[in-house]
């Protein structure tokens, strides 16, 4: 009876992460709920495909498909190998090969593949500083790299090294000094060539701060490397008041469907909810006469927007509950600060996860980024020897809390102030939840998960963000197994709360 419980349980959260039930003519933004910045997307024929900033999360730099841009779902990932903290990437196919040019470490790297899918390739060093690296091809196949500086370095035939000094082409557009912004900050070059001209795409005014000051800019050349005329339509996206639904809107990529309708991609914090992160949008585009893009008159990224005309889709999102029932782990799952395969296994529905560190902080936890404003998760655990397992809300080693059990006892932790709540309840078997509500988190845990207990401390977790803690990241779910020992974590359930 229990496990078809949990079953029914699992199915009805699974349906409540699909937003609509029935075709539509239009669709919403995010196109990506939740923590998903810095998007880089490639059209290959009639497929998209896309991936993130995947910063400390490892396995990294997750590939994302889809046919009507709406719906996407995970396929590879494409980094395995702890680099660092991964910046904004840029995916791009050239010459029949995939390329990911990456961030990290304060320097850049490569990746490739033959397949979409992988495998891909160890990461290739490429020996330049600078971030958010954007590559484009001239007819003759001459490769560059663009930079969050305006400048540019050449890249070889094969695109695996520098071929040239750095050189710098573009010095962005003036922003007006009584805007409210938080830096200048020049920075995603992305490029794209529609008849003669090549345009290339930046934000600025700083990654996030004031709601108002990251924007999208757009100039254009007939050559890749420059002059560059400013759009008089600049900036071509932004927030005007610290009001609007979605703030600190930018790095942009415009490309087409191959259908003829020209779109541009982007994120952006959602007013009230910072603590999600970065979100993707998309939002239609329109070229004037004069050869210029420009977001259509009166269209609202906040709200519904029409699909091409004779189009309906169904817009849904991949669920995060995992019964841990597959051989491999599954693609929502990362690892804080790294990803070590020998340290898991899975088997019997459930994963086994090692116990690491002293506590949350530095235990390496299993995060997945939750898409909806309120919801509750929940977690079977185990403990094997003297292991402490545990739900978390996670930001990075220095901002976590959640709900902790070691054989014995219930406890809490307050960003990492760790005590025992409740003593000698528990026979190394235990189901958690917790529960947010408006950024509030209650904690609770029940003995055959059903019935549950709720513990006397809560959570409040509506700071954790960049503009407070810094970092760039966001808060998730985590799965915890600390110290000397093995923790089993079974039937994950992630909910929507409507």
């Amino acid at each position: 009876m229990k496990t078809l419980f949990t079953i029914l349980i699992a199915c009805l959260g699974l349906l409540a992460q699909a937003q609509n039930t029935v075709p539509t003519s239009s669709y919403s933004n995010p196109i990506f709920a939740g923590d998903y910045p810095d998007p880089s997307i490639l059209r290959d024929g009639d497929d998209f495909y896309i991936v993130h900033s995947s910063f400390e999360y490892y396995p990294g730099l997750l590939i994302w498909h889809s046919t009507d841009l709406i719906n996407w779902t995970p396929i590879a990932n494409a980094l395995h190998t702890y680099v660092g903290s991964v910046w904004a990437p840029d995916l791009v196919k050239y010459d029949g090969k995939y390329y990911i040019y990456f961030p990290a470490d304060n320097t850049n790297y490569v990746i490739t593949a033959d397949n979409i899918e992988g495998p891909w390739s160890e990461p290739v060093e490429l020996h330049v500083s600078m971030i958010d690296p954007g590559h484009v091809a001239d007819a003759e196949g001459n490769r560059y790299l663009y930079f969050s500086s305006g400048s540019y370095v050449p890249l070889s035939k094969d695109g695996l090294s520098i071929a040239g000094d750095i050189q710098h082409s573009y010095d962005g557009w003036e922003i007006p000094r009584d805007w409210s912004i938080e830096c200048y900050c020049m920075e995603g070059p992305k490029l794209v060539k529609r008849g003669d001209y090549y345009y290339l795409t930046v934000a600025e005014g700083g990654t996030a701060g004031p709601p108002t000051g990251h924007m999208v800019v757009s100039a254009r050349s007939k050559s890749p490397l420059g002059p560059w005329e400013n759009s008089p339509f600049n900036p071509i996206l932004r927030a005007e008041t610290n009001k609007e639904r979605w703030c600190s809107v930018g790095h942009g990529t415009v490309f087409d469907d191959g259908k003829g309708n020209w779109y541009m991609l982007f994120h952006g914090y959602e007013n009230g909810h910072y603590n999600m992160g970065r979100q993707t949008m998309l939002v239609p585009i329109e070229w004037t006469e004069y050869g210029w893009y420009k977001i259509p008159d009166n269209l609202d990224i906040a709200m519904p927007i029409e699909l091409p005309k004779g189009e309906s889709i169904i817009q849904s999102r991949y669920p995060l509950s995992d019964q841990f029932d597959d051989n491999t782990l599954n693609p929502q799952w990362k690892f804080f600060g790294g990803y070590d395969e020998g340290r898991f296994t899975m088997a019997d529905n459930s994963i086994t996860i090692e116990g690491k560190g002293h506590a949350i902080a530095d235990c390496s936890p299993m995060l997945c980024i939750p898409s909806d404003h309120n919801y509750t998760a929940e977690v079977e655990m185990e403990i094997e020897g003297n292991a402490i397992g545990g739900l978390t809300m996670f930001y990075n080693r220095q901002a976590s809390s959640g709900i902790l059990a070691d054989s014995n006892n219930i406890l809490t932790n307050i960003k990492g102030w760790q005590f025992v709540t409740e003593k000698n309840v528990i026979n190394r078997h235990v189901y958690l939840q917790i529960k947010n509500v408006d950024d509030v988190v209650n904690m609770f845990y029940s003995l055959d998960g059903e019935n549950w207990t709720q513990t006397e401390n809560s959570l409040e977790v509506s700071g954790f963000h960049h503009n407070v803690l810094g970092g760039f990241l966001s808060l998730r779910i985590g799965l915890c197994a600390i110290g000397d020992g093995k923790v089993k974590f079974k039937n994950f359930i992630y909910t929507p709360i409507p």
